[in-house]
């Protein structure tokens, strides 16, 4: 795993705190249970882990698993990101503003992981299924989770590429 895919999620949407996240993860969602579940039915999708507003996480497969939770993706040139990513799961809406409290358990989070796994990168859904997915969103905070995260060697969405290896010098001069 080299990679971290966040989303947001609420179900029903703009309902936070219930069951029915878990229970989509757990594959035992009642999709009768609210007109907005319908369009879940069948599906199969899991996430390593949810944080929830108030910062508790819940881990539903272990980071050295597949969970299925970006879909047809894309990054940096490599189809399937399920393959190399972890999905990290914030219950939200897409475009919504997240609680700090939620930056503060990712940023916990995210360093745990590059301890474990060698991490590169953390982007949003939207970025590795662009067009199909749009969350976390315009109202997740970049900065807010770099300023959170400090010093990890983890690259987020935004940032310029850090060179790997020795800087290549140009000997030609300008003209």
């Amino acid at each position: 795993m080299d990679l971290v895919v966040v989303h947001s999620i609420s179900l029903p949407p703009g309902v936070y705190g219930g069951p029915a996240v878990e229970d989509l993860f757990r594959g035992r969602l009642d999709c009768d249970s609210h007109p907005s579940f319908d369009g879940l039915r069948g599906l199969q999708v899991s996430a390593h882990f949810v944080i929830r507003r108030t910062g508790e996480v819940l881990q539903f497969v272990s980071g050295d698993r597949r969970a299925w939770h970006a879909g047809r993706s894309r990054w940096r040139g490599r189809d399937n990101c399920n393959d190399f990513s972890i999905g990290i799961e914030l219950e939200g809406l897409e475009g919504r503003d997240f609680e700090p409290a939620q930056y503060r358990r990712l940023a916990r989070l995210l360093r745990a992981l590059t301890r474990r796994y060698v991490l590169r990168e953390a982007v949003g859904h939207e970025h590795v299924a662009p067009g199909r997915k749009h969350d976390p969103g315009a109202g997740f905070a970049w900065q807010a989770l770099r300023a959170a995260l400090g010093p990890c060697g983890l690259q987020l969405f935004g940032e310029p590429q850090k060179r790997r290896g020795r800087q290549r010098i140009s000997s030609r001069r300008p003209a």
